[in-house]
């Protein structure tokens, strides 16, 4: 499947990739990567592995999606952590665990009606962690307002929404993420560049409907048509895993505010150039791989993007802090 360099947000990126100023990108680095990484077993894209119902895994996944940011306490950099079966879960793990726990105890969070109804109270009771999860306020602000849009809608049920409109990321102002990023502001993760550009990452969007098409499309439960249109993710960690393959290099400058836990303001320079060139690297390192890989066993930029993630995200290595509830 060829990476669709037209689509909104890989496109987006071009002014920023084109003028970079606190980031080398090494293109050389992207081929010695592939070299090798090309030959290593990804997740499939369609694993079916789910053991919910199809709709309920659909709604858990939006839920998911709609809190997936911020588990770094930015004030001491203490990953959010919990504990469970001697094991530890940090960052999204945690929250995931958590939410899938509160369910399972007969609170239906992915309900509208329900997160209408939330309080600080209730949301500390389910996410109970060796520190406070980050932003409290803004989960539950973030909660009430998504769960007023479902009430007013579709009947509190994200399966309404996805029902109304084509199995498309992008279709003429009525794909998913099209509708999502529209009637949900909060998943409208634009940023900013030379004051009017707009640059697009969409990484909870994104992330939402790849959870939904990874484990349903091979029962033809769900299956995103336009797949080849998705970039990575823009997050925290997958910059961490190209700046340890010596894909990017921060400038000494921008290096000690990470070291040092600085918080990067968002829609800053910084922060659009560790965003945008996480995303545009990753393109590239999937093409290249895919270069070496035969056609059947060809992956999509999600895959490399898990890998990457699944790797360094429980690390301790410093990574950007950026205060914003988009990723």
């Amino acid at each position: 499947m060829d990476i669709n360099w037209d689509s909104k947000v890989l496109k987006s990126l071009n002014p920023v990739i084109e003028n970079l100023k606190t980031i080398n990108l090494d293109v050389n680095e992207i081929t010695r990567v592939a070299d090798w990484i090309a030959y290593e077993e990804f997740q499939p894209p369609e694993n079916n592995l789910t053991k919910n119902k199809p709709e309920e895994h659909i709604r858990t996944t939006m839920l998911i999606n709609t809190l997936n940011f911020a588990f770094t306490d930015f004030e001491s950099s203490t990953k959010y952590e919990i504990i469970r079966n001697g094991r530890t879960l940090s960052d999204s793990e945690a929250m995931i665990t958590q939410i899938q726990e509160a369910i399972s105890s007969g609170v239906e969070l992915y309900d509208g009606n329900v997160l209408c109804d939330l309080d600080t109270v209730k949301l500390q009771k389910i996410f109970d962690g060796n520190i406070e999860m980050p932003m409290m306020k803004e989960r539950l602000k973030i909660l009430t307002e998504v769960g007023r849009k479902l009430s007013e809608s579709y009947e509190g049920d994200w399966i309404n929404f996805i029902n109304a409109g084509p199995k498309k990321l992008y279709y003429k102002g009525e794909g998913l993420i099209e509708r999502l990023i529209s009637e949900f502001p909060r998943f409208d993760d634009t940023s900013k560049y030379n004051k009017d550009i707009d640059i697009h990452f969409y990484k909870l969007a994104q992330l939402a409907f790849w959870g939904i098409h990874a484990e349903l499309a091979g029962t033809g439960d769900f299956y995103i048509e336009d797949m080849e249109s998705m970039s990575a993710f823009a997050d925290y960690i997958v910059p961490v895993a190209l700046e340890v393959m010596k894909i990017i290099e921060y400038s000494e400058e921008l290096k000690n505010k990470i070291i040092n836990g600085e918080i990067i303001p968002r829609d800053s320079l910084e922060e659009i150039e560790i965003r945008a060139t996480s995303l545009y690297a990753t393109a590239k390192l999937t093409e290249e791989i895919n270069k070496r890989r035969p056609s059947e066993k060809s992956i999509i930029i999600p895959q490399l993007d898990y890998r990457l993630w699944k790797q360094y995200h429980a690390t301790h290595r410093p990574h950007h802090l950026t205060i914003t509830t988009m990723y």
